[in-house]
This record gives structure tokens, C-alpha cells and sequence, in this order.
């Protein structure tokens, strides 16, 4: 299933992805750091979204409390719990 996420306090507006089970693929941000978070996408191919949690969970930008890649694990995990809901 797709999902779309709108980010909370980092330069990304929103985060797109695909998961099918566990597994999350089809990774793309709007905004923020376009190289960065496109090297994000293409390593995190694949992954689970345990090890998205595992790797990414907690990491913060500057003096945010949060970073678009926390924001991925963060959304992942709403996708996989039921609490996000899929896109048409």
C-alpha cells in the first residue's frame, strides 16, 4: 500500500513510501534537503521498518528535535501500526 506522510517541524513538507508487510520501498520526500534525502531513499530500499526505526529513530537536525529521517521512522511505523492511513 502508498502512503503519504506531512512531515512536522523539518524543511520536508511530506514523505511518500510503499509497504508491503514490513517491508518499505518507493521512499521520496517533498522538500528539504533534495541530495540528501534521495541517497536516504535509495539506501533504505527494501528495508524494514524496524530497521528504519533501528537506524534512523531519534536523529535530529541542528537544534530541531526531530530530522526528516526521523521523520521517515516515525512514519513508517504509523503506516505499519494502523495509524496512517493509505492513499487511493
Amino acid at each position: 500500500m502508498d502512503y503519504v506522510y506531512e512531515t512536522s517541524g523539518v524543511c520536508s513538507m511530506e514523505i511518500r513510501f510503499h509497504l508491503d508487510g514490513n517491508v518499505v520501498s518507493g521512499i521520496s520526500f517533498m522538500g528539504g534537503c533534495n541530495g540528501n534525502l534521495k541517497a536516504i531513499s535509495t539506501l533504505l530500499e527494501g528495508f524494514t521498518v524496524e530497521r528504519i526505526e533501528e537506524k534512523l529513530r531519534g536523529n535530529t537536525c541542528g537544534r530541531r528535535p526531530t530530522s526528516c529521517a526521523d521523520q521517515l521512522a516515525i512514519a513508517v511505523r504509523k503506516a505499519y501500526d494502523g495509524q496512517l492511513q493509505p492513499v487511493a
